[in-house]
């Protein structure tokens, strides 16, 4: 038997995620980095993707998407997180910072062994996904922004307002009754302590 030998430093920028913060602009009373906020995005797309399939007749694969999910943001380790409000402050931005997220994403997807590049190419540059999973992942980050909103409002950081309200109204947008149901059923004990949790299970 042959022995097989590679080396690669992808897993090596993939720790560094931990050290991507997000919500850069914002007074944060709680410091939320990309490495947490692609594992919330990740559940929740795959929980998103159950309901979907057991309530709505859909017809996803819940582990592909939360996989992907994972990887959602991966290309943060080389761009750093752009707050929302830059990345669309104007067409040229985000053309702009389009261009440069798509070079990171070669990028990263180079440091790779050949051989594991196709299996990766769909987690790193996310318009191979299906649509529908790309949709779904899409609403994950929405959900995930907001109650990283609710957690800064419910600590008194009145900074997060006008965000939440954006964001309410943006996945209120997305008009997908797997979202509806989510946002019915999951998110309003998010704001519940841990004896407030307790009491009610």
């Amino acid at each position: 038997m042959s022995k097989t030998t590679i080396s690669s430093s992808f897993y090596a920028y993939l720790a560094r995620l931990r050290w991507i913060k997000r919500w850069g602009l914002k007074r944060n009373a709680h410091e939320e980095n990309v490495m947490e906020h692609s594992w919330e995005v990740a559940v929740i797309a795959h929980t998103l993707a159950l309901i979907k399939n057991r309530y709505f007749d859909g017809d996803l694969d819940a582990n592909a998407i939360a996989t992907a999910a994972l990887y959602h943001d991966i290309t943060e380790v080389i761009t750093g997180d752009l707050p929302t409000p830059i990345k669309y402050h104007s067409p040229a931005i985000f053309e702009a910072y389009k261009q440069i997220e798509q070079q990171a994403e070669l990028e990263l997807l180079n440091l790779l062994p050949d051989a594991l590049q196709a299996d990766f190419r769909p987690l790193i540059q996310h318009q191979h996904l299906p649509a529908a999973h790309q949709q779904l992942i899409k609403a994950a980050d929405k959900i995930s922004a907001y109650l990283k909103c609710q957690a800064e409002l419910k600590a008194g950081n009145g900074e997060f307002e006008l965000a939440a309200q954006q964001l309410v109204s943006n996945i209120h947008e997305l008009n997908q009754p797997e979202v509806v149901l989510f946002m019915q059923a999951f998110v309003p004990s998010c704001g519940l302590t841990l004896d407030g949790l307790m009491q009610t299970n």
